[in-house]
């Protein structure tokens, strides 16, 4: 008895798990514009949701059914969204300003394939360098990591632009050069560091 009601708390925690999960990444692809796939996803979802559903309706006296209905709801929701993470759907915007205007960062971050747009400002202390990147959300950290490379104290915003149309950056990014560029970048960094250590060894 103890294990046929074990067993059943499992599939059900299992179960909802699953569905929760899978409704997270239908809302998340319907907001990102994947029409077809959030529809795709919607058919197992539906279905793992009836099962799971059908199971706690035909047992309430167990309320230990209603638990393992409710944690794994949480669990489900947490999981969804660390799979959509993983997934980095869509675009991001980053606002960078720097306060030494002098600074190449739209030449820098172009040479990585970036799209940037800059333009001369004015802060409280004076002169500054305002420079707007678009980057697909899987390059987001690559992103922050050359910003910092360029200059250590930049302010740095962030946001998800809801549509994009238009311009010539986004038909790279589709066809994978933004890719590209990165790799021939960490290679150049790469072959000019060994060169260095060579060079180095020569002189000792």
């Amino acid at each position: 008895m103890l294990e046929n009601a074990l067993t059943m708390v499992a599939i059900i925690f299992i179960v909802n798990v699953l569905y929760v999960s899978l409704m997270t990444i239908r809302m998340i692809l319907t907001l990102k514009g994947r029409t077809y796939i959030a529809a795709f996803v919607s058919m197992f979802e539906i279905v793992i949701y009836v099962v799971g559903l059908g199971l706690v309706l035909d047992n309430l006296d167990q309320i230990q059914n209603l638990i393992a209905y409710a944690i794994g709801f949480a669990t489900g929701l947490i999981i969804g969204s660390k799979i959509e993470e993983k997934l980095a759907l869509g675009y991001i915007t980053v606002n960078v300003v720097s306060a030494n205007p002098d600074l190449k960062f739209t030449q820098r971050l172009r040479e990585k394939g970036y799209g940037v747009t800059s333009w001369s400002s004015y802060g409280m202390d004076g002169d500054r360098l305002s420079v707007q990147i678009l980057t697909p959300r899987k390059y987001e950290l690559n992103l922050y990591q050359a910003i910092h490379e360029i200059d250590p104290k930049a302010f740095i915003i962030s946001y998800e632009p809801k549509r994009i149309h238009g311009g010539f950056w986004v038909k790279q990014v589709r066809k994978g050069k933004l890719m590209r560029k990165e790799n021939k970048t960490k290679e150049q960094t790469q072959n000019e560091s060994q060169q260095k250590e060579q060079s180095s060894k020569t002189e000792h």
